[in-house]
């Protein structure tokens, strides 16, 4: 079987096959390879889906950032690049093309004149949303094969693998 020809499914039973008899723990495999083949297939979508926005990967991480983990929507230039892992030099330039798109807005902190608080505008709040509409379909396609019934529980027992990474990870 050509590589091109491989399902998702054979690359995992691979995969596994692989990580077992190299010592690997069966069951540890079987979960983290199908994570990570859940999210690697994820990504290619999103990266295509976003490209039909006119938005990098990179824009996208500051529209989830500013929209979900910072603080009161706002954010400074440093934390975003900190937060999407890049130079502060690179968040410059993305925030340029971010601000000039209408996506977001750049202004001066009141209490330290030095800083820049970066914020969504309205367009980019509409952007968010439908980008996360339109994934949400795909997102449920993806799920479409676990019944409803056993969706509660497999988000349940992620929530419990992602609480423990913190911890792991140190």
């Amino acid at each position: 079987m050509g590589k091109s020809a491989r399902t998702e499914r054979s690359r995992y039973e691979s995969e596994v096959a692989a990580y077992v008899a190299a010592g690997g723990d069966e069951q540890v495999q079987r979960v983290i390879t199908a994570v990570h083949g859940l999210a690697r297939r994820l990504s290619q979508w999103y990266t295509q889906q976003l490209s039909h926005h006119d938005l990098s990967p990179g824009e996208w991480a500051v529209l989830r950032h500013l929209a979900a983990e910072s603080d009161d929507n706002v954010s400074t230039p440093s934390q975003l690049a900190d937060a999407t892992a890049v130079a502060p030099s690179s968040m410059t330039h993305r925030l340029d093309r971010m601000a000039e798109r209408g996506l977001i807005s750049r202004t001066p902190d009141a209490e330290n004149r030095t800083r820049i608080l970066v914020q969504l505008t309205r367009q980019g709040w509409d952007m968010f949303r439908q980008v996360i509409r339109e994934g949400d379909l795909v997102e449920s396609d993806v799920l479409a094969q676990v019944p409803t019934a056993q969706r509660a529980r497999l988000a349940q027992l992620l929530e419990l693998a992602i609480a423990g990474l913190d911890d792991a990870l140190k």
